[in-house]
């Protein structure tokens, strides 16, 4: 397999939308931690930013993608793992993050809280806290 180091392999590399890319890269990396690997597009309007191992593009509005601020509501939700929950929690909400879910521990065994970026787009930011068998709180597992 040919290597790329401009898309990182074995992720998954979802694209969201921000009505201002810039400043939504500047929020995401003052207040979640993002740093930026690089900006596309003449003039830039298009960015890749990691927090660890996960990778997300950051893309404008245009005429078939719209943020979720814009919509008016959320489309999907980004789970990305971390190993202090509690010390990424704290920066967070000391940055003026919208908390949506106080620190937890999930039925499923994962301890997380939740956070709205300054678009509207949920992110939960979690670690493994138990080894639960699905089927053990509810799931159904095939």
């Amino acid at each position: 397999m040919i290597e790329n180091r401009s898309v990182p392999v074995n992720v998954l590399l979802p694209h969201i939308t921000y009505r201002d890319v810039a400043e939504a890269s500047a929020w995401l990396a003052r207040v979640f931690g993002f740093r930026e690997h690089y900006r596309y597009g003449v003039p830039a309007s298009g960015m890749q930013m990691h927090l660890g191992a996960a990778w997300i593009m950051l893309d404008p509005e245009c005429d078939r993608k719209a943020s979720a601020a814009r919509l008016g509501f959320g489309t999907q939700t980004l789970t990305l793992f971390v190993d202090d929950v509690e010390g990424h929690y704290a920066h967070a909400k000391s940055c003026g993050a919208a908390i949506v879910e106080e620190p937890h521990e999930t039925v499923s065994g994962e301890f997380q809280y939740a956070a709205a970026d300054l678009d509207g787009h949920l992110w939960i930011f979690s670690r493994h806290a138990r080894d639960i068998a699905p089927q053990d709180w509810g799931a159904y597992a095939p």
